[in-house]
C-alpha cells in the first residue's frame, strides 16, 4: 500500500511539474520536439545491426565456453556419484578422492572466472557499440532540432504526454538510416591479469 501511495505521489509531482513547465515553455515561445530513443535504438538500421552483431558475439562466447561447461558437468556428476554416501570426513580421509575433488573445485573456479570475464567483455562490447551509435546520433539530433526550429528536445520517456505533431522519432530514424546503416561492433577484450599464486 505504501508503494502504491508513493507511486501516486510521484505521478502527481510529474503531472504538476509538466503543468508548470508547459505554460512556461509556451510563455517563452519555445518549440519542443520529442524523440523516442528506445525506438530509435530498436528500429533504426544501425540499432538493428548492433543488436544482431552483439547477439552473434554472445553466441560465439557461449560456444567457446560450452566444451568446458559440458566437461565440468560430466566430471561433477561422476564425482557426485562417487561421493553420494560419503561424509566430508570420509572424503578428506581418502587422499586420492580429496585430490580429485580439489582439482575439480579449481577447474570450476577457473571456469567461473572465465565466464565472468566473458560477461564483462560482452557488456563492454555492447557499451562501446551503443556509445559509437549515440556519438553518430548527436549531429543528427542537432540537424533535426534546426530543421524543426526547436528550442528543446525531450525523450518521450521524460514527457507525461506528447502529441504526434511534436514527435520527430521517424525523422531521426530516417536520417540515422542514411548516416549509419551499419555499426562496426568489435568484441572488447579485458586486460588479462596474472593469477596470484
Amino acid at each position: 500500500m505504501k508503494l502504491f501511495k508513493a507511486a501516486l505521489a510521484s505521478l502527481a509531482m510529474l503531472i504538476s511539474g509538466a503543468t508548470v513547465a508547459a505554460p512556461l515553455a509556451a510563455a517563452q515561445g519555445s518549440t519542443v520536439v520529442v524523440i523516442d530513443q528506445a525506438r530509435i535504438m530498436r528500429d533504426s538500421a544501425g540499432g538493428k545491426d548492433i543488436i544482431t552483431k552483439v547477439n552473434g558475439i554472445e553466441t560465439t562466447m557461449q560456444n567457446e565456453l560450452k566444451p568446458t561447461a559440458d566437461s565440468l558437468a560430466t566430471e561433477g556428476q561422476a564425482l557426485e556419484a562417487k561421493t553420494a554416501n560419503m561424509t566430508m570426513e570420509a572424503i578428506s580421509a581418502d587422499a586420492a578422492l580429496r585430490a580429485e575433488v580439489e582439482a575439480y573445485a579449481r577447474k570450476a573456479q577457473d571456469f567461473n572466472r572465465k565466464r565472468q570475464i566473458a560477461s564483462a567483455e560482452l557488456q563492454a562490447t555492447e557499451r562501446k557499440a551503443w556509445s559509437d551509435f549515440f556519438t553518430a546520433m548527436q549531429p543528427v539530433l542537432q540537424e533535426v532540432v534546426a530543421e524543426k526550429g526547436a528550442d528543446i528536445m525531450l525523450d518521450r520517456s521524460d514527457a507525461v504526454w506528447a502529441g504526434s505533431a511534436v514527435d520527430a522519432t521517424d525523422l531521426v530514424i530516417s536520417k540515422m538510416n542514411a548516416k549509419l546503416p551499419t555499426v562496426n561492433v568489435v568484441r572488447q577484450k579485458l586486460p588479462t591479469q596474472p593469477q596470484q599464486q
